[in-house]
């Protein structure tokens, strides 16, 4: 019977970026990932660590909810910078946020050039919030404007999903998109080329710009 962690051990167990290596793996069996990259099968945790060993390498479980769990043959302090690198990366994209703004009725040229900025910026892994903004008696035709979103969100459905349904909100009606996993994204208004060979930073302009809170349309009332 594996004896349950107690104290400070327990706390280390419980939390979520601990990660079991060498003799702290506890499963009877594993399916082991050489120090290659090749696939050495099935085995007890006591067979790979010898070979981890072997190697002066250690044995890091990678896949613990895997029947059975999955562990590499590695060196733990490298494995361990690569994660931070990209835990971090991932917050730093997480945390921006790029607003297309539209109005009710937008020529056509325009509203494609702001669906093509913002399929490019989904599709580099960032969240877009879309605002339409009504004024005047353009209020009389809300049905105008939440259509136009409606569309757009459908237009944009390659690289990204609505995170809720279009909201109105005052003059506004807001809604935020979160971009497909990478595997799924597919382009529909520009080539991989297009988006490669230029700047994340090089798409701003008054109608599409970067923000920092949630409050910018509100700054606009």
């Amino acid at each position: 019977m594996v004896k349950k962690p107690s104290g400070k051990n327990k706390k280390r167990y419980q939390n979520r970026d601990y990660i079991r290596k060498n003799d702290k793996i506890r499963a009877r069996e594993i399916r082991v990932i050489g120090p290659d990259g090749g696939m050495l099968g099935v085995m007890p945790p006591e067979e790979a660590l010898k070979i981890a060993k072997s190697h002066h390498l250690d044995l890091v479980e990678v896949a613990s909810k895997a029947m059975p769990p999955v562990c590499r043959i590695l060196e733990f302090g490298k494995y361990k910078y690569e994660l931070s690198k990209q835990k971090r990366n991932k917050e730093k994209t997480s945390k921006r946020v790029k607003e297309a703004k539209f109005r009710p009725r937008i020529e056509e040229h325009d509203y494609i050039t702001k669906l093509r900025r913002s399929e490019k910026f989904l599709h580099q892994g960032n969240k877009l919030k879309i605002t339409l903004m009504f004024r005047g008696r353009e209020m009389e035709h809300k049905d105008l404007g939440m259509n136009l979103v409606k569309q757009a969100i459908k237009d944009l459905v390659g690289v990204g999903k609505a995170d809720d349904t279009p909201k109105l909100n005052g003059r506004f009606i807001i809604v935020s998109l979160s971009p497909l996993p990478q595997h799924q994204r597919v382009l529909k208004y520009n080539s991989l080329d297009e988006i490669d060979g230029e700047d994340e930073e090089d798409d701003s302009s008054e109608d599409f710009e970067e923000e920092e809170s949630e409050e910018t349309s509100d700054s606009e009332k």
